[in-house]
Parts: C-alpha cells; structure tokens; sequence
C-alpha cells in the first residue's frame, strides 16, 4: 500500500540558504510519525513545505498518490491534511465553540446533522474545553488553547493531522495530558505527523520516527527502538528536550 503522505528528495531554500537537503520521509494509513530535532534542524519548514507555505526548490511532495508539490494550501485542506499549528493561531476574539466550528468549514456541503454530531465527539475528548465553549479563545490557558486547536482540526474530519511542537509553552502536566488525547486519537485511527522537540514524549507515541539534523534525516526507525537510542539518549533526553 502506498504511503499516504511522501515527501521525495525535498530540497527547500530560504533566499540563497539551503534548509531542506533531499529529505524523503513518509506516513502511511492509520500511522503516527514523529519527526524530532533541534532550533533550526528545518523542522517548520517541512512542515510548511507539506502544507503548501514553502515551495521546494526541488523534489516531490505526494498525498494519496496525488503529486501536490505546486498545490495551493487551501487544495491540500481539501484534501485532507488539517494541521495544528505551532503557537496555536486561534480567532481570540471567537467564542471557543465558534473557533471549533472553524474546523468544518471545509466540510461545505455537508447536513448540519452531521457536523453536530463531530462536534460532539471532539468536545468529549477535551472536558476542560467543554466547559468554555461560550468563552473567547484568547481568555483560555495555554494548555486548554492547544485543546481547542487539536479539536478545530478534527473538525475537518483530517485523513492526516500535522501537528506542529504540541507541546511548547506547556506545562509538565499539560504534556501529559496533550500526549493522552493525542493517544485517543491514534486510537481512532487518525494518520498523524507530529513535529517536536520533545523526544520522550514524541517517541512515546509514534509507530515511527526521524531525526532531523541541518536539514538532513540523520536517523530513522521505529518509536520504540529510537526511544532505547544511545545517540537519542544523548541529544534529547539526557539534558533538554
């Protein structure tokens, strides 16, 4: 079975500087991938360069079997790609229920029925969001704002969620809780890509996982046996994430 998302030979500038050197990453069906590095190892702008923000120079980005590379975002959306952007990006001024409802803009089209019914089950996967669906977004925590981005996104119904440093800014608990939703999620089977700094918590999760170093792949391999890592240990674990 093909991947669902894969990226082949992606090479990205910004101005003459080279950040993406011939990356190749995929995700298949059903899979959750994490994509791990440091400040400026590149890895917002692969993130930007699936969703259609950054045009590679060179190579091919694919999404079910479809050649995207010089689509526009909004053709990607539509798709299926959602994303949970890194700082959030909310409408503030918006009820929570309102920034939800965002979500499903995409879904034109479709029986109100059918959207209640999402909205639905994404409020009961955020228990702390459900109680201040009539609250502005700007006025939520840090933690219950990344809440009610996951849950705009699911409103999409995504065959892929980019999830872009889910957890900075958060606090400890917070983290834990993020990774718990993420884990509910992976259970209904959501194809995911979770761009972090965060190594434990990333790796905890994911089926698979790469290392992104100067704009390079530099390790690949099952969550799991990267987790055991010696080289992981020592660049993400042993001291900050």
């Amino acid at each position: 079975m093909a991947p669902l998302l894969q990226l082949d030979r992606i090479v990205t500038y910004y101005g003459a500087i080279r950040i993406l050197k011939g990356i190749e990453l995929s995700v298949g069906q059903g899979e959750v991938v994490a994509l791990l590095g440091g400040n400026a190892a590149g890895k917002s702008t692969t993130m930007k360069t699936i969703l259609g923000l950054v045009a590679p120079a060179e190579g091919t980005v694919w999404f079910e079997r479809e050649d995207v590379t010089r689509e526009a975002p909004a053709r990607r959306i539509s798709l299926g790609m959602a994303s949970v952007p890194e700082a959030r990006r909310l409408f503030p001024s918006m009820s929570v229920y309102d920034n939800l409802l965002m979500g499903a803009y995409v879904r034109r089209g479709t029986k109100w029925s059918g959207i209640k019914k999402d909205l639905a089950s994404v409020i009961a996967l955020f228990p702390h969001v459900a109680q201040r669906l009539k609250q502005n977004a700007g006025t939520l925590s840090g933690g219950e704002q990344q809440m009610v981005a996951v849950g705009r996104a699911l409103m999409s119904r995504p065959k892929l969620l980019l999830m872009d440093e889910p957890s900075m800014g958060l606090a400890p608990a917070l983290v834990e809780k993020m990774y718990e939703i993420i884990r509910d999620i992976k259970a209904l089977g959501t194809s995911m890509l979770i761009v972090e700094q965060n190594a434990s918590m990333a790796l905890s999760v994911a089926s698979r996982a790469y290392v992104l170093q100067s704009g390079e792949i530099v390790l690949e391999g099952s969550g799991q046996d990267l987790l055991r890592s010696e080289a992981i240990r020592k660049a993400y674990l042993g001291g900050a994430n």
